[in-house]
């Protein structure tokens, strides 16, 4: 998959904040992005069982609010919010552990806004250890496929995707992603040398190549 490497990493916007939720402090991080579509056709594209495995990944059940969904080989949940086009909510359901996330879609000049946001009860030691990125990175890859379908109308083969990373192009991109969100940690107070230590972790997590330890 060949794509604009510093095109998709400057089109998305990130931040990094801390909150409570449920009485308990939570990691949350938020990725915008705006895309040159009316927002009836970005709420369909991440919506309809038909396109979400175009860009995404094959999904099963009630996508419906209460319904349940199943994302092949990844998350599952509960569709808590349903308000087409612009509100949609849901728990995320992986390895054991339950955050939730949040999508807004808004009307721009051009195009249509899209705003996720994930929230997530975090270790401590873990969020030191791979620090925003580690989930960032795959939304990154996400909006990266939601461009390439809106743009193209093409699809992609989930292993061409699962192995992506690993290429030449996806190694870049995941090095240039973590980075940015390094950036967005250290905006939100994190200290540089932590969040460069942490985004060459989360590089080498999704890469498979040994960590470059930031000691700056």
């Amino acid at each position: 998959m060949k794509i604009d490497i510093v095109r998709q990493i400057g089109a998305t916007n990130r931040r990094v904040a801390a909150r409570d939720h449920e009485g308990r402090p939570a990691r949350v991080v938020i990725a915008t992005r705006t895309y040159g579509t009316a927002i009836e056709d970005l709420w369909d594209a991440i919506t309809s069982p038909r396109r979400i495995p175009r860009w995404f990944l094959p999904v099963s059940g009630e996508l419906r609010l209460g319904g349940r969904y199943k994302l092949e080989g990844n998350a599952s949940g509960e569709i808590t919010r349903c308000e087409p086009p612009r509100l949609l909510d849901l728990t995320w359901e992986a390895g054991g552990q339950v955050s939730w996330v949040k999508v807004r879609l808004s009307s721009q000049s051009g195009g249509t806004r899209l705003e996720v946001e994930h929230l997530a009860f975090v270790a401590d030691d873990l969020w030191e250890q791979y620090g925003p990125g580690a989930v960032g990175v795959g939304w990154d890859m996400m909006l990266v496929g939601l461009d390439r379908h809106l743009s193209t109308g093409a699809s992609i083969d989930p292993k061409e995707a699962a192995e992506w990373p690993t290429s030449d192009d996806g190694r870049a991109f995941v090095r240039g992603s973590s980075e940015e969100w390094a950036r967005a940690s250290i905006a939100a107070g994190t200290l540089e040398a932590a969040a460069n230590a942490a985004a060459g972790r989360t590089t080498a997590l999704y890469t498979g190549e040994p960590p470059v330890e930031n000691k700056a």
